[in-house]
């Protein structure tokens, strides 16, 4: 299973203009700056907490058809499945009808289950599974922990960028950023 950005999110979580008044920066000359850390620290976020913070397109490969006829899509929340593409030995591509398959998006995994998978697969990444996934288009509509855990993460990437050689970034993690994002990680047994 392999899952593959194919479009970015349009926009970040977190404004420059609330990075520069969390930090209380009244000046421009680092906003080039302010805005990596910010995209550093969404992509850290999602990481941690296997999201997707602002809307953004995904694919979802598989090699074969799970016995069961389900499929988990380990990236959440999963908004809409654009299309599911299965890919014959020679490599010839097929859409599977929309209407041989249910999704199950508000589930943590969304799933997915087929009423009949096609006959032959190529040996690798015979199955594309494409899908948007994100709690919105806008900062706003990411829920404000989340948002919280990026501010904090900025601000300590900020102060202390200078402090330690490149060879030691990221210097760590700022106390309470886990709590701020625990509730939204899943957690295995």
């Amino acid at each position: 299973m392999t899952l593959i950005r194919t479009v970015e999110p349009s926009a970040e979580p977190v404004t420059p203009a609330e990075a520069k008044a969390h930090l209380r920066i009244d000046h421009s000359s680092e906003d080039d700056l302010l805005a990596g850390l910010i995209r550093a620290a969404r992509e850290e976020v999602e990481r941690a907490t296997g999201l997707a913070l602002i809307d953004q397109s995904w694919r979802l490969a598989l090699d074969a058809w799970p016995c069961s006829g389900a499929v988990s899509i380990p990236l959440h929340p999963v908004r809409e499945i654009l299309s599911v593409t299965a890919y014959g030995p020679d490599g010839e591509a097929s859409l599977i009808d929309p209407a041989t398959y249910q999704a199950d998006t508000a589930s943590r995994p969304a799933r997915m289950m087929f009423a009949r998978p096609p006959a032959a697969l190529r040996a690798m990444n015979g199955i594309e599974i494409d899908f948007t996934a994100g709690f919105g288009e806008a900062g706003t509509d990411v829920p404000d922990l989340l948002r919280r855990a990026m501010l904090l993460l900025v601000a300590h990437w900020y102060e202390f960028r200078t402090a330690f050689g490149p060879k030691d970034q990221p210097v760590g993690y700022p106390a309470g950023y886990d709590r701020l994002i625990a509730p939204f990680r899943t957690r295995r047994l």
